[in-house]
């Protein structure tokens, strides 16, 4: 009998008491204000990762670029061609030339390159898939800016996505596809 009071008790929703002003009429309970700040710079996400704010003028061409399991958000700006990647200058991010180099190729080929700035945020895989992720959303960006781009991009090949993913491990093998060591005798 008691435990049934208690979840009785439970499923009552929760009512707003009325104060009574002076002369007598009721009038609803205010709520409490509360107020969420969060940081400019950074605020966590439900997985534990760090997210960014970024700050972007308006008029900006977007587009996203991927490579293998690498993403890239590329917003491309008028400037004078300074690209940061996730907070940091592209040279800084990317530690080769050959990283670097692959990442401008398609603002070189159009002649663009002092022109635009741009700003990446990429994720996941390593640094060369992150490149080709940047290389193919600033390729996408570009496209916005004028559809005259996608005939050079086209050529080139910066356009398409680079499927490869690594094969999922099977069951009964080692790897993908490598079995396990046999011996008959």
């Amino acid at each position: 009998m008691e435990a049934t009071k208690k979840t009785a008790e439970k499923k009552k929703p929760a009512v707003a008491v009325k104060a009574k002003s002076a002369d007598g009429a009721a009038k609803p309970a205010k709520a409490p204000v509360v107020k969420v700040v969060k940081p400019a710079s950074a605020s966590k996400t439900k997985s534990g990762s760090v997210e960014t704010s970024i700050k972007v003028p308006a008029g900006a061409f977007y587009g996203t670029g991927k490579r293998k399991t690498s993403i890239a958000k590329v917003w491309l700006f008028k400037g004078n061609g300074t690209i940061v990647i996730n907070g940091q200058a592209i040279g800084d991010y990317l530690p080769t030339d050959i990283e670097v180099k692959q990442v401008l190729r398609p603002l070189q080929i159009l002649g663009l390159a002092d022109q635009y700035d741009a700003k990446i945020v990429v994720l996941g895989g390593g640094l060369m898939g992150q490149a080709g992720a940047a290389q193919h959303g600033i390729s996408r960006a570009l496209l916005r800016v004028s559809p005259d781009n996608r005939k050079p991009l086209k050529d080139e090949g910066f356009l398409t996505r680079d499927p490869r993913v690594k094969e999922r491990k099977k069951y009964g093998r080692k790897r993908a596809r490598k079995g396990f060591q046999f011996r008959k005798r």
